[in-house]
């Protein structure tokens, strides 16, 4: 046998190992997260909100399958800014997201706002999500009306906001499930679901600092109004 058969059988046999090896660790690490999986009512104190840290807890999934998640950080804006915020779906604001490529308001119909979005790791596939609002307790029920187009089996969820005094609590719940699932949640790196989750969370916090003023104007101009009336 030749050095470079020789040395060709090696890295496969070195490859073929480590790729088993990768895959027990990542079969066992799933399994483990499984089993601890936390309540929905467990929560961080606000002490440890004020670090700006946002803290994701992983759900038992839907009984279809699938993953599930609850991200729970503050915001420094008072609840009636971010709600403003939240619910304003005609922007282009959204598009400084680094992970978002392209976004579009549908339409509205009764309490409920369609939107598509283009997100980097899925290019081409326009998520049509529908998002109804219940503004008398700030919460927003969402779910994705077009799963099978982008690659998924379902995706749905709701945000809830809860004022802590001029801050505001954000807590985001998600069930989900597509092809890749399990890699994407415990991937520990650039790509994964932490890392996306924890951007979003601090561009939020970011993002709405930096516009609170003209949903402050907003807010002031709509108590004018009122007042007229």
């Amino acid at each position: 046998m030749s050095s470079h058969e020789s040395f060709k059988r090696s890295f496969i046999s070195s490859l073929l190992w480590k790729t088993f090896v990768f895959c027990a660790l990542f079969a066992q690490l799933d399994s483990s997260i499984a089993l601890s999986s936390q309540s929905l009512a467990e929560e961080p104190t606000y002490e440890e909100m004020l670090t700006g840290e946002a803290f994701i807890f992983n759900l038992e999934p839907d009984k279809r399958g699938g993953k599930a998640y609850k991200l729970v950080y503050l915001v420094d804006v008072p609840i009636s800014v971010l709600w403003r915020f939240k619910t304003d779906f005609d922007t282009d604001f959204l598009l400084t997201h680094k992970f978002i490529t392209k976004h579009r308001f549908v339409g509205r119909e009764q309490n409920g706002f369609i939107t598509e979005t283009e997100y980097t790791n899925t290019p081409g596939a326009l998520f049509r999500w529908r998002t109804i609002l219940f503004p008398s307790i700030h919460r927003m029920d969402f779910f994705l009306e077009n799963p099978q187009e982008c690659g998924q089996e379902f995706h749905y969820g709701h945000i809830q906001l809860t004022a802590q005094g001029q801050q505001t609590k954000v807590t985001q719940v998600a069930y989900f499930d597509f092809l890749g699932v399990t890699l994407w949640v415990h991937y520990p790196w650039k790509g994964g679901m932490t890392e996306f989750l924890e951007y979003t969370a601090r561009w939020e916090q970011e993002t709405v600092i930096r516009l609170q003023g003209s949903y402050l104007e907003e807010a002031s101009e709509q108590e004018t109004v009122g007042s007229k009336d």
